[in-house]
């Protein structure tokens, strides 16, 4: 098989020799496109047959390829549409009570994982509590200091161990043992006690081909209509990050879920490796997240009686991403652009009050690095998240408090973008070598080149007229904004390099150096006059 997928790629095409073996291929063939095309359902290998073993004899688990129809007039519902296809065949062709949920771009680094999840369900004492067991989500390709902070080494390894204790982790789409059941809409009753040995009874009489033919219906674009799926059963329509919410109602039913970190990672994916491809990711979680805050699905009122407080309050970590956003354009724009001026907006230095701004500032810096620290990062590394941080909250979590704003004034509607996890050999490149890929025009790179040259314009503008006024302590009203105002100089580094000194494909492009200029000197204009 590893020398078929090898051959695979590098001739760019299914070889003829593969597709007479595999009639789904041919298929294809016939599709005028892959968004409108009807079900292509294979059984590969039919685990029933005792011929169906490996190279060392072990039977091998059915293995099916689906492709449920797609057609223009009907919203297919991206992967909470895809997923709701994969329940309901699989419990026709199997109908197995566990499901394990992980991403095209994920596979299994751990052989113990099964074993591992089905002992959390089987548990005599609390196991027929459980709705889901929740892997953390891992990365093989993180640089050694994790250039676009996409480790997620804070929130795996903090944040859902807290989820864990306050009631149970949220479901993150990925990496995830499900009960059957919870995704078909059940309560958890006290009375419910699973009874393992009746799946292990089930059989399929029908042949592979009568089976493929019954099971297509189920991944038809009409079999959900006037039906429950993707509202009380299976997972939830209507969002971006349908896992968090389809999550959070089967713990309103009663389930608890479960967290588990095993030293070995269970499960491996592909993290972004530009810039773009990062705040992107983050613009969709960021308004899926705040959309169900805004409406019924918040976790104050789903979650109202049927969850813990504490574990509605984790819950709004992450929808309250985009409102965010605000608060960190004010912070970076301005105090910078009040220090060109020459307003004053904090405490002067040796006012007892700059304590406490003091206070909050280094202590809640030093916190963080010791979180990246103690969960195995780098001082640069830690440094690359503060700079992410800054980028995600300007852009990502802007753009997506945006877009939830003007879908609901009615002037765009919900899409689902998907995360691209491919890159040529350059890029790759650049990545290994921590070099921050820009290369293309965007928005969100327009909104970060104008803040960085805001800040730098304000900080030498400021630092000017505090250096012409030295006699007379002006600085000490200024330290402050001048401490700020540098370090958004500093930590903007990569985007300076990007507009004047990177002559490579991936530096920020002409257009953008110009558009942003004009604006932070429009700013800086306004600001003075």
């Amino acid at each position: 098989m590893k020398k078929r997928i090898e051959n695979t790629t590098k001739l760019g095409q299914i070889s003829e020799e593969i597709s007479k073996e595999h009639k789904g291929f041919n298929e294809w063939i016939l599709v005028a496109s892959r968004h409108d095309h009807h079900t292509i359902l294979q059984i590969l290998i039919d685990g029933r047959d005792f011929e169906a073993v490996d190279i060392q004899g072990q039977p091998l688990p059915t293995l099916v390829y689906l492709a449920r129809e797609k057609r223009a007039q009907y919203h297919h519902h991206f992967k909470a549409g895809a997923m709701n296809a994969l329940i309901r065949v699989s419990s026709r062709i199997s109908n197995n009570p566990i499901i394990l949920n992980v991403d095209c771009d994920m596979y299994s680094n751990n052989s113990k994982s099964v074993r591992d999840a089905l002992c959390f369900f089987m548990d005599e004492e609390k196991g027929n509590e459980v709705g889901f067991v929740q892997f953390p989500q891992a990365f093989e390709n993180l640089t050694k200091n994790d250039v676009y902070s996409s480790s997620l080494n804070v929130t795996m390894e903090m944040e859902m161990p807290g989820f864990d204790g306050n009631g149970g982790p949220c479901y993150i789409g990925t990496g995830c043992f499900h009960r059957r059941e919870t995704l078909s809409g059940k309560k958890y009753n006290k009375n419910y006690k699973e009874d393992w040995k009746r799946w292990s009874k089930r059989s399929v009489e029908e042949s592979t081909r009568v089976l493929e033919e019954t099971s297509k219906v189920l991944a038809s674009c009409n079999y959900e209509e006037n039906t429950q799926w993707g509202k009380e059963t299976g997972l939830k329509y209507d969002s971006a990050v349908e896992d968090v919410l389809t999550g959070l109602a089967i713990q309103c039913r009663g389930w608890r879920s479960i967290y588990f970190n095993p030293k070995r990672k269970g499960f491996l994916g592909v993290a972004p490796t530009t810039l773009l491809q990062s705040l992107i990711q983050h613009r969709r979680w960021s308004d899926g997240d705040f959309k169900i805050f805004a409406s019924r699905h918040c976790p104050f009122v789903l979650g109202y009686k049927k969850i813990p407080l504490k574990l509605q309050l984790s819950y709004c970590i992450y929808p309250l991403w985009a409102p965010t956003s605000l608060t960190t354009l004010y912070y970076v724009i301005v105090p910078s652009l009040c220090f060109l001026r020459g307003i004053s907006l904090f405490p002067q230095i040796s006012d007892p009050w700059v304590l406490a701004f003091v206070f909050v500032i280094f202590l809640h810096r030093a916190y963080s690095l010791g979180e990246c620290i103690w969960f195995g990062g780098t001082f640069k590394g830690w440094w690359n998240d503060q700079r992410m941080w800054l980028y995600r909250r300007t852009t990502s979590y802007f753009f997506g408090l945006l877009d939830y704003i003007l879908k609901r004034l009615g002037f765009t509607k919900s899409t689902f973008v998907i995360t691209t996890k491919v890159a040529d050999d350059d890029v790759s490149q650049r990545y290994e070598q921590e070099v921050m890929e820009f290369g293309t025009s965007s928005p969100m790179f327009t909104i970060l080149a104008t803040l960085a040259l805001l800040n730098a314009f304000c900080f030498f503008g400021g630092l000017k007229r505090v250096i012409a006024d030295l006699e007379t302590m002006v600085w000490e009203q200024f330290a402050l904004q001048i401490l700020l105002c540098g370090l958004l100089v500093f930590i903007n580094l990569p985007i300076y390099e990007g507009l004047f000194f990177r002559k490579d494909v991936a530096s920020l492009p002409t257009s953008i150096s110009y558009q942003s200029t004009i604006f932070a000197l429009l700013a800086c204009a306004i600001a003075l006059y």
